[in-house]
C-alpha cells in the first residue's frame, strides 16, 4: 500500500482505469498523469480489458466506469473483487446511472465518483479505497441511498441485535459524519466510536461506511 504523498521514498497508488469513452479515458490518464502520488499501469476501453490488465498489473485501485461494453462496470467489480481482492475498486458513474449504484456496491466498489469529480476529489478516492476506506461523492450519496430505500418500506427489525449506541452511532454515519464528528457529538473518545462501528458493522454485515449509509436508510433510521 502507497505512504502518505510527499514522503521520500513512497511509492505511489497503481491505478488501472476503465472507460469507454476516449476522450474520457485520455483525460483522466492526462490527470491522473500530472499527480505524483498516483502511477496509471493501464488503460482499458472495456470491462473485458479491464480484467486482464488488473490479472497482469495487480494494481491497487481499479477507477471504472459502470457503463461499458463487452463487460459493464458491475460485473467487472465483481469480478476483480472475487479474483483479485488486494485491487480495490472505485466506480466512475453520470447521473443516468442510479439502478446501477446499489449493485456496484453490493459487488464490493469501495468509492463513487461522478465524472465531473476534480482531481483532488479523484485521488482521494483511491488513496481511501486503497486503504480499505470508503469515499461516496456528495452528489451521490443521497441517489446511492434512495436506490438502497427505493420500494422498500423502513424495516426496524433489521437493527435487531444492535444497541441503543450502535443504532445511534449508525444513523449519525449516515447524516455523514466523521469519527471524530460523532465522538464530540455523543461526548465519548474516538477510540469508543470505533468499537461501536467494529461492532455494528460485525453484526449487520457491513464492509464500509457506505453500505452503513444505505443499510440506515433501508432500516428506517435517516428520512429524506
Amino acid at each position: 500500500m502507497a505512504g502518505t504523498p510527499g514522503d521520500p521514498g513512497v511509492t505511489p497508488l497503481r491505478v488501472v482505469l476503465a472507460d469507454d469513452q476516449a476522450v474520457v479515458r485520455e483525460g483522466l490518464v492526462t490527470l491522473l498523469g500530472l499527480l505524483p502520488e498516483v502511477e496509471v499501469v493501464g488503460a482499458a476501453a472495456d470491462g473485458e480489458e479491464a480484467l486482464e490488465l488488473v490479472a497482469r498489473h495487480r494494481p491497487d485501485v481499479l477507477l471504472v466506469d459502470l457503463r461499458m461494453p463487452r463487460r459493464d462496470g458491475v460485473s467487472t467489480t465483481e469480478r476483480v473483487r472475487a479474483d483479485h481482492p488486494g485491487t480495490e475498486v472505485v466506480v466512475l458513474t453520470t447521473y443516468s446511472d442510479d439502478d446501477s449504484l446499489l449493485s456496484a456496491l453490493r459487488a464490493g466498489a469501495r468509492g463513487f465518483l461522478t465524472k465531473d469529480a476534480d482531481a483532488e476529489s479523484i485521488v482521494r478516492a483511491l488513496r481511501s479505497a486503497a486503504s480499505g476506506m470508503s469515499t461516496v461523492d456528495a452528489k451521490l450519496q443521497g441517489r446511492l441511498v434512495e436506490a438502497a430505500s427505493r420500494g422498500r418500506a423502513p424495516r426496524a427489525e433489521e437493527t435487531e441485535g444492535l444497541t441503543g449506541r450502535e443504532v445511534e452511532v449508525l444513523r449519525l454515519i449516515a447524516a455523514g459524519l466523521s469519527n471524530g464528528e460523532i465522538a464530540r457529538k455523543l461526548v465519548i473518545s474516538e477510540a469508543t466510536v470505533k468499537t461501536h462501528v467494529n461492532h455494528l458493522f460485525a453484526k449487520a454485515g457491513l464492509r464500509d461506511r457506505a453500505q452503513a449509509v444505505a443499510f440506515a436508510y433501508r432500516a428506517g433510521l435517516v428520512r429524506d
